[in-house]
């Protein structure tokens, strides 16, 4: 993913390591991560999977490189199994081969079993050169993801457990709650403008809750859960993830992902997968995004977002989109928090 943080200066490849977890969100393991170059200026961290089938994965990461306008790239190979520096090498070669016919090549190659503190790289060519990774707690990349407000997570599977679904009693209970009041609200006496300010009302109001430390009242969510696949309301949602509660907000997505029937469960998977993008997670947003589309691969607003996250698309060009449903919002009569002014000077 291409991140908005500017990029602390990274001397050797010792720091590149460490920097890798903050830039992702997590520490990769049984990874391929590219790293884009222009110059001697860092861009685009990617990674994939180290499985059998990661050299034709290769074309796909090219791709981004070449959009980002990179002249090359750094690759760094996370492999705890031994005796695979034959495999390793294949992959380096074939990584080169695809980069020089796109007119970029492999600036450099590492190989590390873990990123941890102290573990030692060596290059994956066969060069020689081997060194310790920094402390990646320590890095000043971490710091400044921090700073950015970007949260790291310690595996991907920490990651995935934030949105997976609670199963019990009570989540099936609210699950009946919410269809029973989108079919009432479907048959309601409010005009559709009404409808929209009570539902997006509400949605603030849960997320002010949520911030407070506070549990929203079962109706209160019921109303917010239902009314995601009211789409007028549902777009102005979106502009949530730009606003002063955009924290606030995610984590109401987050809980509704967990309780909500497949149908509404899939709308807040987008909303939180547009939210983290926004903000620059990587990580979560490209979780939540799989999960909806596993749910639903036809939907347009999960596909869009999926694509322009996997093509190394800005977070600031998504975050650009906010003012559509500010506009939205004041046409139907809703005062939106204003906008993080970070965002407003980040353009």
């Amino acid at each position: 993913m291409r991140n908005d943080i500017r990029l602390p200066k990274i001397t050797n490849p010792g720091q590149l390591i460490a920097a890798i977890p903050a830039v992702l969100g997590f520490t990769p393991e049984n990874s391929l991560v590219l790293v884009t170059r222009e110059g001697k200026d860092l861009g685009a961290f990617m990674r994939v999977d180290l499985d059998d089938q990661v050299c034709e994965k290769l074309p796909d990461l090219v791709d981004v490189a070449a959009v980002e306008g990179a002249d090359s790239v750094i690759a760094v190979i996370v492999d705890e199994r031994r005796g695979r520096a034959r495999t390793h090498r294949r992959i380096y070669d074939d990584l080169d081969r695809r980069l020089r016919e796109r007119g970029m090549s492999v600036y450099a190659g590492h190989v590390v079993d873990r990123i941890a503190a102290g573990r030692r790289w060596h290059c994956a060519d066969g060069c020689g050169s081997t060194g310790l990774v920094a402390d990646p707690a320590a890095s000043p990349m971490a710091m400044a993801a921090v700073l950015d407000g970007r949260r790291l997570y310690q595996t991907r599977a920490e990651v995935e457990a934030i949105v997976t679904p609670i199963v019990d009693e009570r989540s099936a209970r609210f699950g009946e709650l919410v269809r029973q009041a989108a079919r009432s609200a479907r048959r309601g006496p409010l005009d559709p403008s009404a409808r929209t300010r009570q539902e997006v009302t509400a949605a603030i109001a849960a997320a002010e809750k949520l911030g407070r430390g506070e549990e929203p009242e079962e109706a209160q969510l019921v109303l917010v859960g239902q009314s995601l696949t009211h789409i007028a309301a549902r777009d102005i949602l979106y502009s949530l993830a730009v606003s002063s509660r955009a924290s606030e907000s995610e984590d109401l997505w987050v809980l509704l992902a967990r309780i909500l029937p497949t149908r509404w469960r899939v709308e807040a998977l987008v909303l939180l997968g547009h939210s983290a993008y926004c903000r620059g997670d990587g990580p979560l947003a490209g979780i939540a995004l799989d999960a909806a589309l596993r749910e639903d691969v036809a939907h347009r607003m999960a596909g869009m977002l999926d694509a322009a996250l996997r093509g190394g698309i800005r977070p600031s060009k998504i975050r650009s989109m906010g003012d559509v449903g500010y506009r939205m919002a004041a046409g139907v009569g809703v005062t939106l928090p204003d906008w993080q002014p970070r965002y407003r000077e980040a353009g």
